[in-house]
């Protein structure tokens, strides 16, 4: 008989050890995503976590255990695009009340010298 009375060992077990290797990998996902997003806005802190929950269930001396792992890290931020809003609903690059200085492109060719 073997008996289990360390929580390493018997999720190191569950699942076949696969429940193991799932929450390592995950583990490893969470702090790189956190990671990353302490580089591109390292003034703020990140914050995330990585949740196992055990569900047991007992009838007649025997356990079920089913597991499940959860993270969560914060959404990251999307740059924002500015245009503006034409009379008639469109968008436009373009300020609307703002004229073109220049009739169009501008000749570069190359002028001779007289």
């Amino acid at each position: 008989m073997k008996i289990i009375r360390d929580s390493q060992a018997l999720i190191g077990m569950l699942e076949g050890g696969e429940l193991n290797q799932e929450m390592s990998t995950k583990l490893v996902e969470t702090l790189g995503e956190l990671g990353a997003m302490s580089e591109d806005n390292p003034k703020v802190v990140h914050k995330g976590n990585l949740t196992l929950k055990l569900d047991f269930a007992v009838a007649n001396g025997m356990v079920t255990i089913n597991a499940d792992i959860t993270t969560k890290t914060p959404k990251r931020a999307r740059k924002s695009s500015v245009y503006w809003v034409t009379e008639s609903g469109a968008l436009s690059t373009e300020h609307p009340q703002q004229h073109d200085m220049f009739s169009g492109p501008r000749d570069v060719s190359e002028r001779s010298r007289a």
